[in-house]
């Protein structure tokens, strides 16, 4: 349990970002299922389009720190 000011206010900062950061996750991951399914549906036209906003959704996630970058 929080003991000082300062750390009952970080719990609450903490349970807000968890919710954003849930969010972002569950968004990238449709996304990565949307491209899996174009892929197997072999419709190379429909994926190459919708690469860039796959890999506009990974360099958010990572930007924010929700998942590591690779190199």
């Amino acid at each position: 349990m929080a003991n000082t000011k300062s750390a009952i206010k970080r719990v609450r900062r903490i349970s807000r970002q968890t919710e954003v950061n849930k969010s972002r996750k569950s968004k990238f991951r449709s996304s990565l299922k949307k491209m899996n399914a174009l892929i197997d549906k072999k419709d190379k036209k429909e994926a190459l389009a919708y690469l860039p906003k796959l890999n506009s959704e990974l360099m958010k996630i990572a930007k924010t720190g929700v998942i590591k970058k690779q190199n």
